[in-house]
């Protein structure tokens, strides 16, 4: 048993909320450059190049990337061998998200309710999801989601018999319809199976994959690289202009479902697809 103080979690999750905010996580700037240099379209890689410097002063004057700081969603795997101390480890975390956003000067979009719409001034509650693993440590992740790409997610509960190329022409139709509203190029998590619940979270959760490291699944990998290949065929482009650079990448994670179902959720992240993560 070891013992982790929730003071540590909070402290953890401040500086992550800034961080996630400032800087672009290397995978991101990985296949960011990339773009910039196989844009085939002169007026797309113009502004892959008006995106590129809006990164580096961010970076340099620690202002936030984007006016859109997000909600703060939370990926917390904890070992089963971790004890606690020194509090609940959901409030723990909340105030780690109040103290970064606070502290850190960033936008706070939060509203007490989702009808009566009451801002809560300190972006919190965040969205936090659990889960056990073995071991002894706590891997911490936070995501802060604007919702001009939240907005242009998608959740398809398809036949069985609609099978790949189903799930294929759902992930395009959610792509064709967001256009520049997601504020391309971005990056396509994708959640196939489990129930309706489930595959969402699955497309959440692969939104914070390495950019460019595909799936172990052979037959997943392959419909990654072939959806990437299609979207940047679609023409969108950078900011929605046109070009060959639509999607940086796409993530699929998959699960077992129902005999009767084949639950497809498509989640569209901006350019930046803001990711911090940590081990404590």
């Amino acid at each position: 048993m070891r013992t982790v103080q929730t003071a540590a979690v909070t402290e953890a999750v401040k500086e992550m909320c800034i961080e996630a905010n400032h800087r672009l996580s290397e995978d991101m700037c990985r296949v960011f450059e990339k773009a910039v240099q196989e844009e085939r379209a002169p007026l797309g890689r113009q502004i892959l190049e008006q995106l590129a410097e809006n990164l580096n002063i961010a970076q340099q004057d620690m202002i936030p990337i984007c006016q859109d700081t997000g909600m703060a969603v939370i990926f917390l795997e904890v070992g089963q061998d971790v004890h606690f101390e020194g509090g609940n480890i959901e409030e723990a975390v909340n105030e780690g998200v109040r103290r970064g956003y606070v502290e850190g000067y960033l936008r706070k979009s939060v509203v007490s309710d989702p009808l009566i719409r009451e801002n809560t001034k300190d972006n919190t509650p965040a969205v936090i999801h659990y889960r056990i693993v073995p071991g002894d440590k706590v891997k911490i992740t936070v995501a802060p989601k604007g919702f001009g790409s939240e907005n242009m997610s998608r959740v398809f509960m398809l036949k069985p018999a609609d099978g790949m190329d189903g799930v294929k022409n759902a992930v395009l139709t959610a792509v064709r319809d967001a256009g520049p509203n997601a504020c391309p190029p971005m990056v396509v998590g994708v959640g196939i199976g489990g129930t309706f619940e489930k595959c969402a979270l699955m497309a959440k959760e692969a939104l914070t994959r390495p950019a460019g490291e595909r799936s172990c699944i052979p037959y997943i990998k392959e419909m990654e690289e072939e959806l990437l290949m299609r979207i940047n065929r679609t023409g969108i482009g950078p900011g929605g202009l046109g070009g060959s650079t639509t999607a940086f990448a796409v993530n699929i994670n998959t699960y077992p479902t129902h005999i009767a179902g084949l639950p497809v959720a498509v989640n569209i992240c901006c350019h930046v697809n803001r990711h911090v993560v940590r081990e404590i």
